[in-house]
């Protein structure tokens, strides 16, 4: 019976491995959407200065002339006083950051408040600015480091004792899914950084 007990659990825990292996929410990541993000300080100073050319960069190609366009009037109804100013400057911020996200394969789902940004990424913009990406690395290290051993913890505590029951059996597959995810994850986004530094290598290259 125990034996019997055992094998359904199992088949009930493989079960549901594969229901939350294909059920995993993708989480799409952002902060150029905020109004603390390089998009939108860049526009504003953009505005200031009258020239468009620096966001340009921000967009893709056949995407210019609505840039340009929406640059145009903008600097045209901000003349004409203070609250036109304000409008007129949110309605470019808008329509420049849906565009850039619209190129990024992202949704856009309105300008988010300052200082909403992930820590990882103001340290990431951060390191650029001060030319040293070693305090980035040390966070990110520590961040990933504590997230492998606090699920590996709880994967490995379930574990053993995942064949006691059906619903213990289910228990250590949730939290196997979640330790392996993360694990990949990780060494996904890992490798593509590198194989994709060499390609972009090559590339120069053989520009050059």
């Amino acid at each position: 019976m125990r034996r019997k007990m055992h094998h359904l659990g199992v088949l009930a825990a493989a079960a549901a491995l594969i229901a939350a292996w294909t059920t995993v929410p993708v989480r799409v990541c952002a902060h150029c959407d905020t109004l603390d993000g390089p998009v939108v300080k860049e526009a504003r100073a953009a505005l200031e200065k009258g020239d468009v050319a620096p966001l340009l960069k921000w967009v893709k190609k056949e995407n210019e002339d609505e840039v340009r366009e929406a640059f145009k009037k903008t600097r045209a109804v901000r003349a004409l006083g203070p609250e036109a100013k304000d409008l007129s400057d949110r309605y470019f911020l808008e329509t420049l950051v849906r565009i850039h996200r619209a190129g990024e394969g992202a949704p856009y789902t309105g300008l988010k408040p300052a200082g909403t940004q992930e820590p990882a990424v103001v340290a990431a913009d951060s390191a650029l600015e001060k030319g040293s990406v070693d305090g980035l690395i040390t966070m990110v290290t520590k961040e990933a480091s504590e997230g492998i051993h606090r699920l590996y913890g709880r994967a490995l505590e379930r574990k053993k004792h995942s064949g006691e029951s059906v619903e213990a059996g289910r228990e250590y597959v949730q939290a196997y899914v979640e330790y392996i995810h993360y694990v990949e994850r990780l060494a996904s986004d890992a490798a593509h950084a590198g194989a994709h530094h060499s390609r972009a290598e090559e590339g120069e290259a053989h520009h050059h």
